[in-house]
């Protein structure tokens, strides 16, 4: 009896099954994850650890925003966010707010933003 097709090489949904062991979503600490929170590795990758785990680490020995993340792994951002829940939770990897604390509650700067705004009108 052959094997069905496609069961030899997973793409697609049974990929991402694989990849995250059946998780659906990030739980924890990845709970507040988005799209442009920064992560940066915190150790390099260990022999045992699983290739994305290890390609993360690789790519985010600078910052590198989660969207950024996804794009050159070719990973959607929910499975991804599963990959990062158990980095955080290891404690490989940061996850880092795109906007520095010290400016967290003021606001824009509406200076700035006259300054832009008058000068595309100028355009």
């Amino acid at each position: 009896m052959s094997a069905p097709r496609g069961s030899a090489n997973p793409s697609g949904l049974e990929r991402y099954y694989v990849l995250t062991k059946g998780r659906s979503g990030p739980g924890g600490s990845a709970s507040s994850l988005d799209v442009a929170t920064l992560i940066v590795s915190r150790t390099s990758p260990v022999p045992a650890m699983q290739h994305e785990h290890e390609e993360i680490l690789r790519r985010c020995r600078d910052p590198l925003s989660v969207a950024e993340l996804g794009a050159h792994l070719g990973l959607p951002f929910n499975i991804l966010a599963v990959l990062l829940t158990d980095l955080l939770e290891a404690g490989h990897v940061e996850a880092r707010d795109p906007i520095p604390a010290h400016g967290a509650g003021r606001g824009p700067d509406l200076a700035l933003l006259e300054e832009v705004l008058s000068g595309l009108e100028r355009l």
